[in-house]
Parts: C-alpha cells; sequence; structure tokens
C-alpha cells in the first residue's frame, strides 16, 4: 500500500512530519547526449543512470548531472526531480516493460512516498539536503521520444502521475538509503497532481496555487495565461 504524505506518522518535533518508510531508493544523474526529437538531431541530459554512494547536491542540482534544455529544465526551481518507484511500477504493468530506476529522467526515485499527494511548497528532508516541491512534471516531446511509446505525452498527462521537481534549500548530499522526511507544508494545500491539472486548465485549483507560498516562480506566468483563456 502506498505511504500518503497527508498522512504523517507520529512527529518527532512539533515541525518534523515523518512518514512511514520514505526513502531514497536510486540516485541517478546523466551527461549530455544526442537524442533524436521528433526526428530531428538534439541534445538531452533525460538519460540518467543510477550511481553508487553518495551524490553532492548544490542549487542547481546533482554534482556531474546535465541538462541541455536550460530553458525549459533545470535552473533553481527545477533542480531535482524526482519519481516514485510505486509509479514506475504501476506504468511498467500499463507499458508491458521493465522500468529501471531513473528511465524517467528522474535523479531522486522514491520509495514509500506519494508524490502525486505531496504539496506544493512542501519543505523535504533528504539525506542531509532541504529540499521544496516547486512543480509537477509536464511531458514534453523529448520525453515521448526517449520512452518510444506512442500517444506518450497525453498518455503521461493523463496517468497524473508526475513526479515533482524540486528546489534546493540548503546544499549536501544524497545517497539510496536515506530517509525522506517531511520539514514543513503550506497553508494553502494544493497536491502535485492537483497542480497537474492547473497546469491543463483547471481555473479553481490555479487560483488557489497562485496563493502557496514556495510555487515555482513559473506558476504565476502559467496561471496568468489559464486563467486568461475564455
Amino acid at each position: 500500500m502506498r505511504s500518503v504524505i497527508g498522512s504523517p506518522a507520529a512527529s518527532t518535533s512539533d515541525t518534523v512530519l515523518d512518514m512511514v518508510n520514505a526513502r531514497v531508493i536510486s540516485v541517478s544523474r546523466g551527461p549530455e547526449a544526442d537524442l533524436l526529437v521528433a526526428g530531428t538531431p538534439a541534445r538531452s541530459g533525460i538519460n540518467k543512470q543510477p550511481v553508487l554512494g553518495r551524490v553532492a547536491v548544490g542549487l542547481l542540482g546533482l554534482a556531474a548531472d546535465a541538462c541541455a534544455d536550460r530553458e525549459n529544465h533545470g535552473g533553481r526551481e527545477q533542480a531535482v526531480y524526482a519519481y516514485a518507484r510505486e509509479d514506475l511500477d504501476w506504468w511498467t504493468e500499463q507499458l508491458g516493460r521493465e522500468l529501471r530506476n531513473g528511465l524517467f529522467g528522474e535523479n531522486i526515485t522514491t520509495g514509500g512516498l506519494d508524490i502525486s499527494a505531496a504539496l506544493i511548497g512542501e519543505v523535504w528532508q533528504l539525506g542531509d539536503v532541504l529540499v521544496q516541491v516547486t512543480a509537477p512534471r509536464i511531458p514534453c516531446v523529448t520525453f515521448q521520444s526517449w520512452m518510444d511509446e506512442p500517444q506518450w505525452v497525453r498518455r503521461f498527462a493523463a496517468g497524473r502521475r508526475p513526479g515533482a521537481y524540486l528546489r534546493v534549500l540548503s546544499e549536501g548530499s544524497v545517497g539510496a538509503g536515506d530517509e525522506i522526511t517531511v520539514r514543513s507544508r503550506p497553508d494553502v494545500a494544493v497536491t502535485v497532481a492537483e497542480s497537474m491539472a492547473a497546469f491543463y486548465g483547471d481555473r479553481e485549483i490555479m487560483r488557489r496555487l497562485l496563493t502557496v507560498e514556495g510555487r515555482g516562480d513559473k506558476w504565476d506566468e502559467i496561471g496568468a495565461a489559464v486563467l486568461s483563456r475564455a
């Protein structure tokens, strides 16, 4: 059974919310490499491979991890991408193929953690790194080309299991086996899954999301576009 972030176990303090068995399963990174995107030669850092030992995490992400498309990925607001092993297992059943840790381009593969139910603005402790949930992963043509699955953008969006982009608040290191602890949650609750619905046009959720402290800085522009639609 998947552990839901919204139902924390007993706290170790008034501000620390523990999750039962929530841990880092794998840490992945990769170099920039050639990739055919919609039939056109391009460069991408989506091919993340699990690494052994501890990995340094700075304000812009994991050490020695590449990001080729800096306009749409990476930066302070999307420094680290986390995806749940349970969601990879769900997609394994849907696609009928094994999906290794890191295949979705995630840096952190989690276990015992329902990332879709995490809150935008929520703060986690990963090892000795402090991170904040900023946004869901919105599928793009690069992801579609990498996965080589028909209608992948549409199917991934419909699955509402997007994983979460993280802002690094405090640098450190992370490794497989590290516990994941929720340090704080925002007063206004919008889950990662709900924020994906907001991106795709749910105006009620978007209005609420625009009041969330700690949201990614792109939300104001995205929100204005969503709310201006007839």
